[in-house]
């Protein structure tokens, strides 16, 4: 498994899939390790057991991280979902490359202000990791959030995925999204639906996310 990335190696193993960058990436994320703005040359999705319940997840997949030789700061997520079923591709169009990485599981499913808060019930998270040969602008990175989240819930409607409510699913309870791009000069500032950064990302996560959903059903 591999992304035809410029200087960005992908590793897999049972227990983490690992991308590794030569130069930092400036990253935004809802993760649970370096969630937020950061840079970093590290995202790393560990797979954990689906009763797992760890005092202090952060301090966990901190050691778990220096385990793997990653020493530095990183981005982490963590996953119920057995990380071979993880889906990979590379879209370029007009110069620009967006490449994902994608598990899904669909154990929790919400439906956003319409779930009540919930118990979790197995492996249920839809993680997402895009990294982008560009340089985006905080509001740029936050615009491609939306065009990723878009994209996801888009394809679980038109699944028909239903909450235990019996409502249509925009997500699971313990979804996760990285944003990761080049720091070259000349900041982009728009990475909506409309620009050729938001087309590449909404067709990573469809394509990403169609496959994700196809080896859960299996």
């Amino acid at each position: 498994m591999s992304l035809e990335f410029p200087g960005l190696s992908l590793t897999l193993n049972p227990e983490a899939i690992v991308l590794k960058s030569q130069q930092a990436l400036r990253t935004l994320s809802s993760a649970v390790v370096g969630g937020g703005l950061t840079d970093t040359r590290y995202i790393l999705n560990r797979h954990v057991h689906k009763n797992y319940d760890h005092a202090d997840p952060v301090a966990d997949l901190k050691a778990f991280a220096a385990n793997l030789g990653i020493e530095e700061p990183f981005v982490g997520l963590m996953t119920a979902v057995y990380l071979d079923r993880a889906q990979t591709l590379t879209l370029s169009e007009s110069g620009v490359t967006v490449a994902a990485v994608v598990t899904a599981g669909l154990s929790n499913p919400t439906s956003a202000g319409l779930s009540p808060p919930v118990v979790l019930r197995g492996p249920g998270t839809i993680n997402i990791i895009l990294v982008v040969e560009a340089p985006l602008s905080p509001a740029a990175m936050v615009n491609a959030v939306i065009s990723a989240t878009e994209a996801k819930t888009d394809v679980l409607l038109q699944h028909r995925v239903l909450t235990p409510e019996n409502d249509l699913a925009t997500g699971t309870s313990t979804d996760s999204v990285v944003v990761a791009c080049t720091q070259q000069s000349n900041q982009l500032s728009y990475a909506g639906p409309a620009t050729t950064i938001g087309w590449l990302i909404g067709r990573c996560v469809r394509r990403g996310l169609e496959a994700a959903l196809k080896e859960w059903n299996e």
